[in-house]
């Protein structure tokens, strides 16, 4: 299933795509409509509702340094000892369709596409063996980085006002067989700059959700974003940071693509 949220008449809803149509479901928060079995709401036709962040209430885990690649602020990075993660903040981010917000205060605003997990159900200290019956689907994010205010610290880099996105939808996990076979790609102006399968990642999902949950109990509708692989604008040669009117395309097979523009 894709679950997604959704403007009509100035009414942000939850509803499940069927085609070219949006049901929608009775449900305040992602977490309800992944449980929702109530599907016979009103229906609207895609091409006539706004899409809207479908997480905008979730707490946002980003994983840090989980492929193997070039490092932004200068280097490679190889395989490290320990998971990193920071929190993002839900202000730094805009829904599909919607234009990113360069940073003013900095010309090295680049892009990073990440596949997302969305929390199905939570727990507290799961086991590996254990951690993919708590995955409830998948959506994508751009991670949107400043880069030489990253260099300040993670948090400065990663949270500047709209600069990242997500969506366009959740896809239920039970319409991804294996996650590592899952390709993620990013277009600017119709370019491939990004390229890689899920499965070159450092530390996996079933790591990640273990070790996440070892700090914190994890909840239905949390997301953990595992990472962005290589071919980030810092890493171009030369640098290729983002500017107004670039068109960026993110796509991740069985999610589906995620577009935005920047403002």
């Amino acid at each position: 299933m894709k679950l997604l949220r959704f403007s009509t008449g100035g009414a942000a809803r939850y509803g499940l795509l069927e085609g070219a149509e949006v049901v929608a479901l009775p449900a305040e928060t992602m977490a309800e409509a992944m449980a929702c079995t109530d599907a016979n709401g009103p229906r609207y036709r895609l091409s006539a509702i706004t899409l809207l962040n479908p997480l905008p209430d979730s707490r946002l885990f980003c994983i840090g340094l989980n492929y193997p690649k070039p490092h932004p602020l200068g280097g490679e990075v190889k395989g490290p000892a320990n998971i990193s993660y920071f929190l993002k903040h839900q202000a730094a981010l805009v829904g599909p369709g919607q234009a990113l917000r360069l940073p003013g205060v900095s010309e090295q605003f680049d892009y990073e596409c990440e596949l997302a997990v969305v929390i199905g159900r939570g727990g507290h200290r799961i086991a590996e063996a254990d951690a993919m019956e708590h995955v409830g689907g998948y959506t994508i994010l751009n991670d949107g980085s400043v880069r030489d205010w990253q260099a300040h610290s993670v948090t400065a880099g990663k949270n500047f006002f709209e600069s990242g996105s997500i969506g366009p939808w959740v896809v239920t996990s039970d319409e991804v067989s294996d996650w590592q076979e899952l390709t993620l790609r990013t277009r600017l102006n119709g370019k491939t700059v990004q390229d890689s399968k899920a499965g070159a990642m450092f530390f996996g999902i079933p790591a990640l959700i273990a070790y996440l949950s070892t700090i914190t109990p994890l909840q239905p509708g949390d997301v953990i974003a595992t990472g962005s692989p290589e071919g980030t604008g810092a890493t171009q040669k030369p640098p290729r940071f983002l500017r107004s009117g670039d068109a960026l395309e993110f796509e991740v097979d069985a999610v589906g693509v995620l577009r935005n523009s920047v403002g």
